[in-house]
């Protein structure tokens, strides 16, 4: 598969989105006036199998784009929330390698983007080219090494691009504008705009100098832009739709999952959660 395509931003310096499966679904998305949801959940909590039917759940009840969590033992990006989850995952036995296979067999029955996001660990001790040809073999739409800034994670994330899989970024709300419109040009699918100081988790209120940030870079490039960290209800979640393509959501769904009383409690409540999330981004 060819490198996603590079082309000349507002300011002249940023990419364009691509045209694999994450810019299809964002230029879809685009034509009727809709955002983006991006959920997130770790695979393997409570296990693998949960996993594939929450996924299930989850795009068809409004998932754009899905956000697979790779557990790790010391992810330092993330809150109590994911961080209990990933323990679980562990604890479970999920790997990396069974995540691939997991996303092979969602692939035959998922047709929205499936993104990785996971810590350098694991990618570096399966090795950047295995990885990166398996994760094209099975799917992945797209990667996000959150521990991993682009001048560090060439060795990891090129091998990737260069199959097709997108590294997608992250912009903290201190990034300097020169930094940003770096970060623009580099990234791929979109840029995640994390919208709070700190590590992920559910908040009450949402930073307010988010949408100044998410202005500006849209000023730099025609990429698409999704604020994650802290979004935790339908009410916040349109509120950013307002001003940027899409929104993650993670913390509040997996705290969902850790509460339910029962497996299919689990997937029922989540499925909920997903459509009242993506109620208020249609004609937002």
């Amino acid at each position: 598969m060819a490198e996603r395509e590079i082309g000349q931003s507002k300011s002249g310096e940023g990419a364009r989105p691509g045209s694999g499966r994450i810019g299809r679904r964002f230029a879809a998305l685009r034509a009727r006036g809709e955002r983006a949801l991006v959920p997130f959940l770790t695979a393997g909590d409570p296990d693998l199998e949960t996993t594939e039917a929450l996924v299930l759940a989850m795009a068809e009840a409004g998932a754009d784009i899905i956000e697979l969590g790779v557990p790790f033992s010391d992810p330092t990006a993330e809150g109590p929330t994911i961080q209990r989850s990933s323990s679980r995952a562990l604890a479970r036995g999920t790997s990396l390698r069974s995540i691939l296979r997991l996303v092979a067999r969602l692939r035959e029955r998922v047709e929205q983007p499936l993104v990785l996001m996971g810590y350098a660990n694991p990618i570096h001790a399966m090795g950047a080219e295995p990885f990166a040809k398996a994760a094209h073999e099975v799917g992945v739409d797209g990667i996000i090494i959150p521990d991993l800034p682009p001048e560090d994670g060439k060795p990891w994330l090129d091998p990737c691009r260069a199959l097709g899989i997108d590294p997608i970024l992250l912009a903290a709300p201190t990034t300097p504008p020169e930094r940003l419109a770096m970060l623009l040009r580099e990234t791929r699918g979109f840029l995640y705009a994390v919208s709070l100081q700190g590590v992920t988790g559910a908040r009450a209120t949402i930073s307010a100098g988010i949408e100044a940030q998410v202005r500006l870079a849209k000023t730099m490039s025609d990429m698409p832009i999704c604020v994650g960290f802290g979004v935790s209800t339908p009410e916040q979640a349109g509120r950013i739709g307002r001003y940027a393509d899409g929104v993650v959501v993670g913390s509040a769904i997996v705290d969902r999952i850790e509460k339910a009383s029962s497996k299919a409690a689990a997937i029922d409540d989540v499925a909920r959660f997903i459509a009242e999330l993506k109620a208020p981004l249609k004609g937002a």
